[in-house]
């Protein structure tokens, strides 16, 4: 889900649990799931795409300028991100602070290029 803030929390945040039987948690660290630091990446990705207004056009992503992963995420946890985005004309960039109950989980910033006529 992804909400735009109000009042005091302006900017915008998306949620989601990660639930138990994903995939990817088979093989990634057997007997001690944790989720992998690319699928943080791809829940920032989804979640900046996802905020982006139609009326802005259409943006690919160009980079992953940055990741820092700060804290495990494991079955069932609760994440929400709160995106910041910057930039405008031809290029953005979005940061998206991960964070579960345990506090920050990541930081990840990403560019973004208007996508041309093809």
């Amino acid at each position: 889900m992804v909400e735009a803030g109000t009042g005091s929390e302006p900017g915008l945040r998306s949620t989601v649990t990660v639930s138990a039987d994903e995939p990817v948690f088979a093989g990634h660290y057997p007997n001690f799931p944790i989720f992998p630091g690319v699928c943080l990446v791809e829940y920032v990705h989804n979640s900046a795409l996802a905020t982006l207004p139609e009326s802005e056009g259409e943006w690919e992503l160009t980079a992953v300028e940055s990741t820092r992963f700060l804290s495990p995420v494991f079955p069932r946890d609760g994440l929400s991100t709160e995106l910041t985005w910057t930039g405008d004309g031809a290029e953005k960039r979005c940061k998206g602070v991960i964070s579960s109950s345990r506090g920050d989980a990541a930081q990840v910033t990403l560019r973004f290029a208007k996508r041309g006529p093809e």
